[in-house]
């Protein structure tokens, strides 16, 4: 079974379209918080983020994971795929 993948963005954040490409070239399916502009649901992803309130925050199985560059050193140590494949 498919890990359950969760990213907040900004609709042009580029750390937000990388990760999503990331996830898209992995075949994650994921769901997507757009929070352009919407400070409560900015709230609740920071809460949910351990206080982190840069876009995007990415979380699988509902663990945090970060951000972009979090998700793409996870990647690059070979610690991504496993997470992706958990259920």
């Amino acid at each position: 079974m498919a890990a359950n993948v969760e990213i907040y963005t900004w609709s042009t954040c580029p750390f937000c379209i990388r990760a999503k490409a990331l996830l898209d070239r992995k075949g994650v399916k994921y769901t997507e918080y757009c929070i352009d502009g919407d400070e409560p649901a900015r709230s609740k992803m920071s809460q949910r983020a351990n206080g982190r309130r840069s876009v995007p925050q990415i979380f699988i199985n509902n663990q945090h994971i970060g951000g972009c560059d979090d998700m793409t050193a996870l990647n690059a140590q070979g610690k991504l795929d496993p997470l992706l494949q958990a259920s």
